[in-house]
């Protein structure tokens, strides 16, 4: 295996997370603590009170920390935070952490300095050190890094919000130790009035979300990658713009296959016609939205299934990857890769971006999937440094086969500096974690402002085009022939 240098994993601007080393004593007690509430599966949230200095810092005002909206937020909804009862000019350190349902510890923390009335407002005060720096309204959330190697933030239970503890301590000094203020925010990912659903139809498993109100609302298919199980975030936070997002599992979760092997399409067909009977569905056709071999999935659905209107992948595929794909008598091969273009970092990271076959050449031409059939616009979301595979090559050709056979040119927006795990909004960019199916660290590429930046677009963006093409009264929709 060759090696490569990848220079600064983290992106510009990212210099790490303040230390707030506790007292040893209360570190042993906590740390006993929290592996047995980890062991014992309950729920452990709270991660302000691990490291809480043994004194607060006299005042005669008192400082107070403030969110908006408070106490409580939707996870893709920007919060403000401001500090008033400073000293003028007073430099503070703002830290935050939130602890996972795994019981896995994420932090961030950035020093700041109140202006001439004492007061700080992070929407206009920048950071002068820490985890970001400049003006980050939302830095505290989107900086917020695992203590744990490698680990992911991702939502299990979206009926459960995650708590975010944020403080304030007094000056920039590595180990802080005085506390002026805190407080806890919820982010929820079920809005008010969303109703979660599971859906056990047949073979389907899933997890329907429907926003308030009696409908009929348009419909979208939510797919994500090849870590498999159910991943219903996405999905839940969708249903709060008012569609009715169907998360579906296809593989690794309860009775479904445990590996990603020999995928049958008929199963998509079955969860698409869930969709399209449903009272509370709006027709005539689905929107599909693909992450990864999700993307891929999506393609197939729209080339070959009826009743598709609009599709959105993400750092999706052109060719069928991984598996091959069934459905009726055709068989689609997978694309297939070579382990000898596997690369390695020299600190031990999986770079793929070399490692997949190029799906014009032959015989790999074979998985190539057959997007000419298709109906319905797509959208091209395209993380311009996608370390996974070749993102916006693959787009390219999407684009010259869907124009080569007279259809419309599909939308690509490419994000320079992004990587390939692209999520929904204000969470943590990530840029290294371990893959379900290879088992090892990947590099999946980005710098973490850009990244985040382009997070918080991209959500826009799929909400616009669904809009246009599932609630639009000019949007039409045209069988297959």
């Amino acid at each position: 295996m060759s090696l490569i240098r990848i220079p600064r994993l983290l992106g510009k601007g990212f210099s790490g997370v303040t230390k707030f080393p506790p007292p040893s004593s209360l570190y042993n007690w906590v740390s006993e603590g929290c592996s047995q509430l980890i062991n014992s599966g309950k729920s452990f949230t709270s991660c302000s009170s691990l490291w809480l200095p043994a004194k607060r810092a006299a005042s005669s005002m008192a400082v107070t920390l403030n969110l908006t909206p408070g106490p409580s937020s939707q996870w893709d909804e920007p919060v403000a935070i401001s500090v008033h009862g400073l000293a003028p000019t007073q430099q503070v350190t703002l830290r935050a952490c939130l602890r996972d349902e795994k019981g896995e510890l994420f932090e961030s923390s950035a020093h700041y300095q109140a202006d001439e009335g004492g007061q700080l407002d992070l929407e206009k005060a920048p950071a002068l050190g820490g985890s970001y720096s400049g003006v980050e309204p939302m830095g505290l959330f989107w900086a917020l890094q695992p203590q744990k190697p490698y680990w992911r933030l991702v939502k299990r239970n979206v009926e459960t919000p995650f708590r975010v503890d944020l403080e304030v301590y007094e000056g920039h000094d590595p180990q802080p130790t005085k506390l002026l203020a805190q407080v806890a925010h919820e982010r929820s990912f079920l809005g008010p009035g969303v109703r979660r659903i599971p859906v056990r139809e047949g073979s389907v498993r899933g997890t329907l979300f429907l926003p308030p109100g009696t409908g009929p609302f348009p419909g979208i298919i939510d797919l994500y990658g090849s870590g498999g199980g159910l991943c219903e975030y996405r999905a839940s936070l969708l249903a709060g713009h008012d569609f009715a997002v169907l998360a579906l599992a296809y593989f690794r979760f309860e009775d479904l296959p445990e590996e990603l092997n020999d995928i049958h399409l008929e199963y998509f067909e079955e969860a698409l016609d869930y969709m399209l009977k449903h009272p509370e569905v709006k027709g005539p056709g689905i929107g599909l939205l693909g992450f990864s071999k999700g993307g891929d999935l999506c393609l197939s659905m729209g080339s070959f299934l009826k009743g598709i209107t609009a599709t959105v992948l993400i750092n999706g595929c052109v060719a069928n990857t991984m598996t091959p794909l069934h459905y009726k008598e055709m068989t689609l091969p997978d694309l297939g890769n070579d382990l000898e273009r596997l690369k390695v970092t020299e600190s031990g990271l999986v770079d793929l971006t070399d490692f997949w076959n190029n799906p014009l050449e032959k015989p790999n031409c074979q998985s190539l999937i057959p997007i000419e059939k298709a109906q319905g616009p797509f959208l091209f979301i395209v993380g311009q440094d996608d370390h996974n595979w070749k993102s916006e090559a693959y787009a390219c050709i999407a684009s010259e086969q869907l124009q080569s056979h007279g259809k419309e040119k599909p939308q690509i927006i490419c994000y320079p500096k992004t990587g390939h795990c692209i999520e929904p909004p204000y969470f943590p960019p990530c840029l290294i974690s371990v893959h379900g199916m290879v088992g090892r660290a990947v590099f999946w590429g980005g710098e973490s402002k850009a990244h985040f930046m382009a997070q918080v677009e991209i959500w826009e963006q799929i909400q616009t085009f669904f809009q246009r093409y599932l609630k639009s009264k000019e949007s039409t929709f045209h069988n297959k022939m």
